[in-house]
């Protein structure tokens, strides 16, 4: 840690820095680091982070060679600069991270950057945009004295303008005018095409059409109506010739057995003192059989 810290300080004294203690060996120091790891990505106010310790056996390295911190480095949201151990150490860390260092110093070197140098460059860049900012300035300076010299007195320019405005308004004026006219004789051509074919002579015709229409079709309804109501009248009469009321008029009746209501068409079909209804014109009667014949037998 204090040869990280020394050369960052060496090469940027005022960077800041968090130092997040953790583990590096032993019983617990797959979960601190692990932990260590998460507690960077959920302050998350860091560019870059460096994960280190110094050399050691084999055995000293293996929280660096376990499953759940090479899954904490490969899920960190911040880059992440393995510093594990002398340069011929190698882990499984090493791999999962963002870039390895040889050692803890050199990945100190290879995270910050010298700030003499970065100062050296800025005022190099600030020199060269000074420089090219007066050329710039110079060049447009040339050009404007340039344009100055070919700019025409603004009077004169208005003047020739106004001329161009007035052959183009005289122009304008000469089109509209053809134009117009053009179209006033083509509305003149077909206004008077249309008076020749006005709707008022059609409507007069279809007008009497319609009238010579309505008055045929009310002799055939009339003629129509007379004819049915001919019909109905001869319908009614042979209706009525075949009524039975009408034949019960003539002075015939109707006789029924009770409580059957079947028509008695034979003697055989009654017996004797048997009821029956007996339907005339106006009303019926109840009468009793007293004695009947049939193809000359009597039987009383």
């Amino acid at each position: 840690m204090h040869d990280i810290l020394k050369v960052i300080n060496r090469r940027f004294p005022n960077v800041s820095i968090r130092i997040i203690p953790a583990k590096v060996q032993g019983k617990g120091a797959v979960e601190e680091i692990v932990s260590a790891l998460e507690l960077l990505n959920t302050t998350g106010d860091s560019d870059v982070a460096i994960l280190a310790r110094g050399g050691g056996s084999l055995e000293d390295l293996q929280a660096f060679n376990s499953e759940p911190v090479a899954r904490a480095i490969f899920a960190s949201k911040i880059p992440i600069v393995s510093a594990v151990g002398h340069e011929t150490d190698y882990t499984i860390s090493d791999f999962a991270a963002d870039l390895r260092a040889p050692t803890p110093s050199a990945a100190a070197e290879l995270v910050v950057p010298e700030k003499a140098e970065l100062q050296r460059r800025c005022r190099e860049n600030l020199t060269a945009l000074k420089s090219k900012l007066n050329n710039y300035f110079k060049y447009l300076k040339i050009n404007l004295n340039e344009l100055s010299l070919r700019l025409i007195d603004p009077r004169r320019k208005i003047e020739d303008f106004r001329l161009r405005t007035d052959d183009l308004t005289a122009r304008l004026n000469r089109v509209l005018a053809l134009r117009i006219g053009s179209e006033r004789n083509h509305i003149e051509f077909w206004v008077d095409r249309l008076y020749a074919n006005s709707p008022k002579f059609l409507l007069n015709n279809y007008k009497q059409k319609l009238e010579q229409s309505y008055n045929n079709l009310l002799k055939t309804f009339i003629i129509f109506n007379k004819s049915n109501q001919i019909k109905n009248r001869e319908l009614a009469a042979k209706l009525e010739a075949l009524s039975p009321v009408a034949i019960l008029k003539r002075g015939y009746s109707i006789t029924r057995t009770i409580p059957e209501a079947v028509v008695v068409k034979d003697a055989k079909a009654v017996s004797l003192n048997q009821d029956l209804e007996v339907m005339i014109a106006r009303g019926r009667l109840i009468c009793r059989v007293k004695g009947k014949s049939s193809d000359g037998e009597e039987n009383f």
